[in-house]
């Protein structure tokens, strides 16, 4: 019965890091594929979720394998902590014994962060922008006829065709009329990895954090 049990013990062992070597080759794989396809010049680290990992192999289906890309330039706009999900991964085990493996992913989301720096920059001149994370606010002064009017506002941001619009909401110390003077566009333009399309934005800590996705997305290799 001890023999038994210890020989079960082993076979578990080696089933464990068999599992963990083979997920971590896949792994490998995925992440060559995810630069290929989002056009990166580097690697990202890629993270399959859920165990044992040679259940979901051998099935070809994977439920979230989650990535993270670093910073990534979009439009010309630096864009931080770009991370996401591929779900619902579809990859043929026969596919990929034979090197022919056709990987989709059902649905991938991908969230980023705008630097307030890079918030700032696109800011007009004399406006500093500022906030606690639920809310951005914009300082500074503005030039009214023939005179420089200090000012305090709220901001709102709300996606626009071509970018992200910072809109003064609530201002203090100028007519209302004048909040057009404050109001700005990040141009946010070009294309994001896997095509995904910009669904929504809020202000954060770090800035302005938007979130995307895109279905029905091929991982080429």
């Amino acid at each position: 019965m001890r023999k038994l049990i210890v020989s079960l013990i082993v076979l578990v062992i080696l089933l464990v890091a068999a599992d963990r070597v083979a997920v971590a080759g896949v792994e490998r794989d995925l992440a060559n594929r995810i630069a290929a396809s989002a056009d990166l010049s580097g690697t990202p680290t890629v993270t399959i979720t859920g165990i044992p990992f040679l259940t979901q192999a051998i099935s070809g289906h994977y439920p979230e394998v989650r990535f993270d890309l670093g910073t990534f330039t979009y439009g010309g706009v630096p864009v931080r902590n770009l991370h996401g999900a591929a779900h619902d991964v579809t990859a043929p085990l026969d596919g990929i014994l034979q090197n022919r493996p056709d990987v989709r992913a059902r649905r991938v989301t991908v969230t980023g962060t705008l630097s307030r720096a890079t918030i700032d920059k696109y800011a007009p001149q004399g406006v500093k922008i500022g906030g606690n994370g639920d809310r951005l606010t914009a300082s500074g002064e503005v030039t009214v006829g023939a005179q420089k009017v200090k000012f305090d506002a709220e901001m709102r941001v709300e996606l626009i065709d071509g970018g992200i619009r910072v809109q003064a909401e609530k201002i203090e110390g100028v007519p209302d009329q004048v909040a057009r003077l404050v109001s700005y566009t990040i141009p946010f333009k070009g294309e994001l990895p896997f095509d995904v399309k910009v669904t929504g934005v809020r202000s954060v800590p770090g800035g302005l954090e938007f979130s995307a996705e895109a279905s029905d997305v091929p991982i080429r290799g």
